[in-house]
């Protein structure tokens, strides 16, 4: 109770400054919001793309490969208070850096590169069917802090918790449409937005005193234990982290309700919360971004520096690893599904990885 009361006078403190960035216009974003499916794309760099190893992804495949084919967009959900957003805007620059196409990390209606804990959950998964339909790949989700308590509740609205239907989301016109179902890419069929399943997900640093804000109550007691409505689920934890209540030894442990893969991984004690996921001085180092690249989950190589150029580098390599993984296997059963005209239900699952040392 005293841990309690101490989190919600930090609150307080904390949520007198607490507000949603202005947003960043960006034009020629709305450019890319196509169906890849209208875009040429040599056959041979789909030959090329159908050949790649998803465990094997080198920086060449990345920036020769992968970026010309079909690539599903990433929505990043930022922690709640102002300015904590440039975070994930430094995690989004890092995938720049690392060779993904940034029209697939900015919003296409105002140019952000990530979305504040406070919008409403059903809205961002009517966003995700929009994606789906517009674009014809599922996108991948980034949570930090507080916005990855906002991730899992997306889920959870996918996977139908609340029995209520789900309006599709149009982030050009910044508004619902008069529907709940989309038009499937793959299949050709009409389905509801409830239902529809992510690929990837990722969340770190969330939990702790941010569950006790009002609009995160109703994750007290789910957060950790992830629905169906997603194949493959990262959570990140530091093993010391005051804020998300994480102490060493006694690090959130995320589990699956049902079909879900969860892997838990613990970050270092001397992260920060705030700033775990500033990763685009990574990108930066020729070196550091080469062992990142070269990262396999489990793997006991050093790093190439154990200074402050190297910080949050374990985060940024394993969530990397993890990204580049799903991009291929979007983007081959996106080459697949066109050429076969057949539905394949669902983003493409991994084979059960080795347990990581």
């Amino acid at each position: 109770m005293l841990r309690q009361a101490l989190a919600t006078a930090l609150l307080v403190a904390l949520l007198g400054c607490a507000s949603t960035p202005p947003p960043e216009r960006a034009p020629s974003v709305a450019a890319a919001t196509l169906d890849w499916r209208s875009q040429a794309i040599d056959a041979h760099i789909e030959e090329r793309i159908l050949a790649l190893d998803p465990k094997n992804v080198s920086d060449s495949d990345v920036r020769q490969l992968l970026a010309l084919g079909p690539t599903p967009r990433i929505v990043n959900l930022h922690g709640g208070i102002y300015p904590v957003h440039l975070v994930m805007d430094s995690f989004a620059r890092f995938l720049v850096g690392m060779g993904y196409p940034q029209a697939k990390l900015r919003h296409p209606g105002d140019g952000r590169r990530s979305h504040s804990p406070y919008e409403d959950s059903r809205q961002i998964a009517g966003l995700l069917a929009w994606y789906y339909e517009s674009e014809g790949l599922m996108p991948m989700l980034v949570g930090h802090s507080q916005g990855g308590i906002q991730l899992v509740k997306v889920l959870y609205v996918l996977a139908g918790s609340s029995g209520e239907p789900v309006r599709v989301w149009d982030p050009m016109r910044d508004q619902a449409l008069p529907r709940t179902t989309i038009v499937d890419p793959t299949s050709g069929l009409e389905r509801p937005v409830v239902g529809l399943k992510v690929g990837y997900a990722a969340v770190v640093g969330s939990g702790g005193a941010a569950l006790l804000l009002p609009n995160q109550w109703e994750m007290v007691g789910r957060l950790q234990h992830i629905p169906d409505s997603v194949d493959d689920f990262t959570g990140y934890a530091l093993e010391l982290d005051l804020i998300a209540w994480d102490l060493p030894g006694a690090t959130a442990s995320y589990r699956p309700l049902g079909t879900a893969r969860v892997r838990n991984v613990a970050l270092p004690a001397g992260y920060s919360h705030v700033f775990v996921a500033a990763t685009s001085h990574l990108a930066r180092d020729p070196a550091l971004r080469e062992w990142i690249n070269a990262y396999v989950p489990g793997t006991q190589a050093a790093p190439p520096a154990d200074d402050a150029s190297a910080t949050n580098l374990l985060f940024a390599a394993d969530i990397w690893y993890s990204i580049k993984q799903h991009w291929v296997l979007q983007a081959q059963q996106a080459i697949r599904a066109r050429r076969a005209g057949i539905d394949e239900a669902g983003p493409t699952r991994l084979p059960a990885p080795e347990s990581p040392g």
